[in-house]
């Protein structure tokens, strides 16, 4: 059981397990879990709006968070977080809120599985269209510059990443 509000933010490429790792965790420890992808599309099938949708669902995604976190209830964020912009941002709410704050990058550094991934997966939002490989490796994405977990899904399975974030948070003394 978590005593004061926690917000992880799960991030990495398309295709590393974000969603099976952060969905798992939140729902292991009874967290509230934001997704990305789930508030943009909900954006696309409400308006006239379309990808690329630039910053809109991460903005809504801290408002959401926020909110929670106000409310004493941590939080799991998933997202690719690809920018320092982003990974700022993330950081900035949860230190407002007086949470703890752990930020995950999830990476797969077997390169033919993480594209068998790519490949192979399928989505439960209705309408996303998932990227292809060649989007995926194509897409902009920073380099992290401070401190923070990284889990190689290539050698972790989805259990064995949350046991390493729950230990990183020491949420099982």
């Amino acid at each position: 059981m978590v005593v004061h509000p926690v917000l992880i933010i799960v991030g990495g490429l398309p295709a590393t397990g974000k969603s099976a790792v952060a969905g798992t965790l939140a729902l292991e420890l009874g967290l509230a879990f934001v997704r990305i992808d789930g508030i943009e599309q909900a954006i696309i099938r409400s308006s006239c709006l379309r990808q690329p949708l630039g910053a809109v669902g991460y903005v809504v995604g801290y408002a959401i968070a926020a909110e929670q976190l106000r409310h004493g209830v941590s939080v799991v964020a998933e997202c690719v977080n690809p920018l320092a912009v982003t990974r700022d941002a993330w950081r900035a709410v949860g230190q407002e809120r007086g949470a703890q704050v752990l930020e995950v990058e999830l990476v797969c550094s077997d390169e033919a599985e993480h594209r068998r991934r790519a490949e192979s997966r399928r989505t439960d939002i209705p309408g996303l269209v998932l990227p292809t490989w060649q989007q995926i490796l194509d897409r902009e994405y920073e380099t992290w510059t401070r401190d923070h977990l990284v889990i190689d899904t290539a050698t972790h399975t989805v259990a064995d990443s949350v046991t390493v974030i729950r230990q990183a948070l020491d949420l099982d003394r």
